[in-house]
């Protein structure tokens, strides 16, 4: 199960979806949907690996609107179909992003906690993370709804 998080480490959002969880789930499962959401606003993802398993590589490289890209690596620590994803990212920054999937009504109530090492760390990416998080539930959004057309 997953670790005790420190509120002091951690950036948090909410976000009821219009989506059942076994949807939202399968656009993290799906790694041909999970590119298409995954990240801010404009950002594009070129897979390398992806193992989704308790334990599995993630290895990726987000693309910028203005032609950067930043590489990045994980690992699948914790995966309950429908209901939890645990996914620890292994290079700077580090942290442990936990996504919780709760039923409401037709919809899905998804929790999503970015903690980084200690709360230091957390402050300069605070602000980064708070709005690139909320931009990439609005991806997964549009996402969800293009799959239910």
């Amino acid at each position: 199960m997953s670790q005790v998080i420190n509120p002091d480490c951690a950036v948090s959002t909410e976000r009821l979806l219009s989506a059942t969880p076994r949807q939202v789930f399968a656009a993290f499962q799906q790694p041909e949907l999970l590119a298409r959401w995954w990240g801010p606003s404009g950002f594009t993802n070129t897979f390398e690996e992806f193992n989704f398993a308790p334990g599995g590589r993630w290895v990726f490289a987000m693309h910028s609107p203005d032609g950067a890209s930043y590489p990045n690596e994980s690992i699948f620590r914790e995966i309950e179909p429908d209901r939890v994803i645990v996914i620890e990212h292994i290079v700077k920054p580090w942290f442990r992003l936990t996504v919780t999937l709760a039923e409401r009504g037709e919809g899905t109530h998804l929790s999503w906690v970015q903690e980084f090492e200690s709360p230091e760390a957390a402050v300069p990416m605070r602000r980064l993370s708070t709005t690139a998080n909320e931009q990439n539930l609005g991806r997964l959004e549009a996402v969800l709804a293009s799959e239910r057309a």
